[in-house]
């Protein structure tokens, strides 16, 4: 009988609304139960925020296909756009079910250019059982680096540490087939690949998308475009089954999410993807409802096209079977402020963002952003000079500052590592947990190019004295042959006697040549001694004036130690305990610094006669 009485029909909208928001607990069905044949129905988002079925037609089950006891159920799918897009990157997580009852998530698709929409299953009982107990952290590797520092190993930094295979590759995946006939087992187990994670990526230039897309294909992860919402308003409620996800990396003037859908939602807890998003066991990545623009088809592998909304909980593990996390606040991001000074175009720019607190990503990230800003906001044909300054805030410890100069073709690359290089050794320092509270960065950008190199060095005094400051004249040409000129007063001492020399040099030459007289790779001994050595680096533009003398020395834990006595020499050199002891035939008297606003280049040594009449 209809309702009409007003207060029944009140309470029956009430109660629908109250299932509606406390939905049941979702039956699963184990993996030995499926069977070829089988129908079954999945869900995603192709547009907008509206849940969309499609129909999975069960083929079998690929046993052992993944690794021992990590299976594959394959389907054919159909409905929606899929016959024109086949398996769509964005689609990992959509949960695919059977009588009701949920098997798990679609996961895995065909290699490229598909002639059928196959794709592989991610059973939900191992999803499920990967979940449980705590999710051990990925220990980093420490990062070695070689006594003293200059800016050149700096820059080197992250991509030596990238250039290692990525653990979740988006190559084919050897599989054995069970259920099938041997020759379709054969053909699909060399093709089926996990479906790569499409990153959205908003406010980023073309170029820098371009130059960052192959960090992330090594990881299975591909940039697409996005937009940022604006008109769309995203619900407040908690995710469900079906809808799309986001896993941010970088939110502000900047955005980029991995994005994929919802498998599960079960006591608080959701489940995604269904393969892992970077493998990184335990894991703090903002978690987020994602809008879909549309799907973008392609013959290789169509994408969603999306955009990510606000922080609605934290991803707090990324497991082999896929992400979960729990609704709530988000994870402690790691801000980083930009101001891009451009004198010669009258403008300046301030950004704001914050990228994730993550071993590998922070560094990775504000690279990608650096990089960006540069690219977005400077000149982007021809060579650029950028002077950069700035620190790195950390958490009980003394602040890592920046200060360099980048000149050249390759400035804009350089400048973005030169600030990523120190995060890495920092967060990858073996010695102990490092927290960083932020980054503050200044770059003023010039359109022209500013390279010198060391021309001439002579010491403006006939007859040189112990005891008095000799004028130390240096020259350096521009590559417009303008000279620079700069004069160093350098004191010699009241007892020196015989031979000494002037050491002009660039700091890459001269710690180049200070790491081979210590005769051994030195390394930091403790953390205080890495941030010590950061901050100490030997720049870019700046010529180096050393004043030295043939004398005993040591290097003793890193530190340079000069005119020992033979008797120290002897206990140092006896000290079997490992503390790093390599002697030393040359001392430095002093070092003056000589600042240019030029990156230079080039040594000259000059030797002093203090016993000539």
């Amino acid at each position: 009988m209809p309702l009409r009485h007003p207060v029944l029909l009140t309470l029956a909208v009430l109660f629908g609304a109250a299932l509606a928001v406390l939905p049941a607990a979702t039956e699963t069905m184990p993996v030995d139960e499926v069977r070829a044949g089988m129908r079954g129905t999945g869900v995603t988002v192709f547009q907008g925020m509206e849940r969309s079925e499609f129909t999975a037609e069960i083929i079998g089950v690929l046993e052992n296909s993944v690794g021992v006891r990590r299976n594959l159920i394959l389907a054919r799918l159909e409905g929606g756009p899929l016959a024109v897009s086949g398996v769509i990157q964005g689609m990992s997580g959509s949960p695919v079910y059977v009588d009701g009852r949920l098997i798990g998530a679609v996961s895995y698709s065909m290699g490229s250019f598909p002639k059928d929409t196959i794709a592989g299953i991610t059973p939900i009982e191992e999803m499920l059982s990967d979940d449980t107990g705590p999710a051990t952290r990925l220990q980093p590797v420490a990062t070695t680096l070689s006594l003293p520092l200059a800016t050149d190993a700096l820059t080197t930094l992250l991509p030596d540490r990238l250039a290692r295979p990525g653990p979740f590759a988006s190559r084919a995946d050897d599989v054995t087939a069970t259920g099938l006939s041997p020759a379709d087992g054969a053909a699909l187990g060399v093709q089926l690949r996990p479906i790569a994670t499409p990153i959205a990526m908003s406010g980023f230039h073309a170029d820098a998308v371009a130059h960052m897309s192959p960090l992330f294909r090594s990881a299975g992860m591909v940039p697409v475009v996005a937009g940022a919402l604006t008109a769309q308003t995203l619900p407040d409620g908690p995710l469900q089954a079906g809808d799309a996800i986001g896993v941010s990396l970088v939110r502000g003037d900047l955005s980029m999410a991995g994005t994929g859908t919802v498998t599960l939602v079960d006591e608080g807890r959701v489940y995604a993807f269904g393969h892992p998003f970077y493998n990184l066991g335990g894991a703090a990545f903002p978690m987020t409802r994602a809008f879909i623009h549309g799907v973008l088809p392609s013959q290789s592998i169509s994408s969603k096209i999306s955009a990510v909304g606000d922080v609605l909980g934290t991803i707090d593990q990324d497991r082999a079977t896929g992400i979960s996390g729990r609704h709530g606040p988000g994870p402690r991001m790691v801000p980083l402020h930009v101001t891009l000074d451009s004198p010669d175009r009258g403008k300046r720019d301030t950004f704001d963002l914050e990228v994730v607190a993550d071993d590998f990503f922070t560094p990775l990230l504000t690279y990608n952003a650096m990089l960006n800003t540069l690219f977005t906001h400077s000149r982007q044909i021809g060579a650029s000079t950028y002077v950069v300054s700035g620190e790195a805030r950390l958490v009980g410890q003394p602040a890592v500052q920046f200060e360099e100069i980048f000149s050249g073709d390759n400035a804009t690359i350089l400048a973005a590592l030169y600030v990523a290089g120190p995060l890495t050794a920092l967060i990858n320092n073996g010695f102990e947990t490092v927290t960083v509270d932020g980054i503050d960065m200044s770059i003023t950008a010039h359109d022209d190019v500013r390279l010198a190199t060391l021309d001439r060095v002579w010491i403006d005094d006939p007859r040189p004295r112990a005891g008095r400051a000799i004028p130390v004249r240096i020259a350096a040409q521009t590559r417009r042959g303008e000279e620079i000129a700069r004069t160093v007063m350098v004191d010699l001492p009241a007892s020196a006697r015989g031979q000494w020399q002037v050491l002009v040099a660039d700091g890459t030459t001269l710690a180049q040549q200070e790491r081979q007289e210590s005769g051994r790779d030195l390394q930091a001994g403790d953390l205080g001694q890495l941030i010590e050595a950061m901050n100490g680096a030997r720049r870019n533009n700046r010529l180096y004036v050393q004043l030295r003398r043939a004398d005993a020395g040591a290097v003793m834990n890193g530190r340079r130690m000069a005119s020992l006595p033979p008797s120290v020499l002897d206990v140092l050199g006896a000290d079997r305990s490992g503390r790093g002891f390599t002697p030393l035939r040359t001392a430095v008297m002093g070092e003056w610094s000589v600042p240019l606003d030029h990156v230079v280049s080039g040594s000259r040594v000059v030797t002093l006669d203090l016993d000539r009449p």
